[in-house]
């Protein structure tokens, strides 16, 4: 009853309008922090810059904490989540956010599931009511018929993002040959159809059970607050979110170890062939991710960059190039994608590829070279710190660095480790990290 008569204030309170607000350039991302009794983890972020206020929170869980056999659950839930909760029916979170004027949207991956929303900040407490209550009412509004019903979605969008899209089977492949049986990124965070078949309901409730509680999760309240109101606000809705009895433990997985060169070839309905080549690389924040990340830039990051510049624009063999360090948890994959114009043969870009790899491992960049992939991602840093919320902005940035390191303001640590390189650090890497004899080779080829 309390929870039905804090929403009704708070939906009347919207009509009172919002406050004004002076500009303000964001210096830092300063922030308090508490947690609950129940467990929660809370960081206030105040920033008047405009009269919005972001509701972002994170779930320590993600498709790496599944078991083989049990995959999908983590993305299902990402489905569920807006399937209505004890005190706001279906149909409700959407209704109330539009005539607030408020978004909202989550996602999935394999280490954290993250869901955000964002409101004029009058309409703080709505966005709170809501979150809290999926969090800890879900259940009470979950049935074996809405999980069959979202179940049918995931299963279409699996099918539409993977077995129907074009080149879309490649990674679930290059996964699969990447890693042992049993490691928790050999399979795709969708899962697989036979194991969304196979879950039973009471699968699908133990694992929200286990995961989805107070005290595996972190709230991050961003933009136009006063911190002690927002610190009021936040304990009137989460506090009595029932705290979690299932422990959450590290885990355990088989660890790859990639000795050779695994190649495959498989067909799929596409005009062009590509190339993806993959290695295992060192975990997010660990030693040597900053230097491939630059190396990305080097190699794939623009017109001017190595790889994009011999294959596209001189030789006119390549349709496009794209190199990226996937930073993850336990390990991360360094991948290089290039998709051939007709009639190029893929053993002539793998061995340009290869010669572009050789010259960076035996011979550092150019200053000006370094110095500008080091400037994009200056510059790609400072883009999202102009956004409180949205996916990427500052509040999920403040969840994702508290998820990591511990510390919601790692900004400044964070973007020291590319200015604390060296030309010398980048060659070193790819020497270490991108052995040519040590890798997977997955080429997709236009059916015929």
């Amino acid at each position: 009853m309390r929870r039905l008569l804090s929403i009704a204030a708070a939906a009347a309170a919207l009509v009172a309008g919002a406050p004004a607000v002076s500009a303000q350039t964001r210096a830092d991302a300063a922030y308090t922090q508490f947690d609950l009794p129940n467990g929660l983890h809370v960081i206030l972020h105040e920033d008047h810059t405009v009269p919005l206020v972001t509701v972002n929170v994170w779930y320590h869980v993600g498709s790496a904490h599944e078991k083989p056999g049990r995959t999908g659950f983590a993305h299902l839930f990402e489905h569920l989540m807006f399937m209505g909760s004890k005190h706001a029916p279906y149909g409700d979170f959407d209704r109330l956010l539009e005539a607030a004027g408020g978004t909202n949207n989550a996602s999935t991956a394999e280490d954290r599931t993250n869901y955000y929303i964002d409101v004029p900040s009058n309409a703080l407490d709505l966005a709170l009511f809501l979150e809290s209550d999926r969090m800890g009412w879900l259940l009470d509004a979950m049935s074996p018929k809405t999980v069959d019903a979202q179940r049918d979605v995931v299963k279409n969008e699996r099918r539409q993002s993977y077995e129907n899209a074009p080149y879309g089977m490649a990674p679930i492949e290059i996964a699969q040959m990447l890693y042992p049986k049993g490691h928790p990124y050999s399979w795709p965070t969708i899962g697989s159809m036979d194991d969304l078949s196979a879950a039973s309901y009471e699968d699908v409730v133990q694992f929200f059970r286990t995961f989805y509680q107070p005290a595996n999760a972190s709230l991050v309240v961003a933009g136009d607050i006063d911190p002690r109101q927002a610190k009021a606000a936040v304990e009137t809705w989460f506090s009595d979110v029932p705290a979690g009895t299932a422990h959450v433990g590290p885990i355990d997985y088989p660890h790859p170890d990639l000795r050779e060169v695994k190649k495959k070839t498989i067909q799929d309905r596409v005009q062009l062939p590509r190339l993806y080549l993959t290695w295992i690389t060192p975990a997010h924040f660990a030693p040597g991710d900053a230097e491939l990340d630059v190396l990305s830039l080097l190699l794939a990051g623009g017109k001017n960059s190595r790889l994009y510049k011999r294959l596209v624009y001189d030789l006119q063999i390549a349709q496009d190039v794209a190199a990226l360090q996937a930073s993850k948890t336990l390990n991360s994959e360094y991948q290089i994608v290039v998709t051939a114009r007709p009639d190029t043969s893929i053993d002539q870009i793998r061995s340009i590829v290869d010669e572009e790899i050789r010259k960076i491992q035996q011979a550092p960049p150019s200053e000006r070279e370094f110095r500008r992939a080091v400037n994009q991602i200056e510059s790609s840093f400072y883009d999202r710190m102009e956004r409180v919320g949205d996916y990427g902005g500052v509040a999920d940035q403040m969840n994702s660095y508290y998820y990591a390191t511990g510390n919601p303001a790692y900004f400044t640590e964070d973007l020291a480790r590319y200015r604390a390189l060296s030309p010398e650090d980048v060659t070193a890497a790819a020497s270490k990290f991108l052995p040519l004899a040590r890798r997977v080779e997955l080429v997709v080829e236009p059916s015929k």
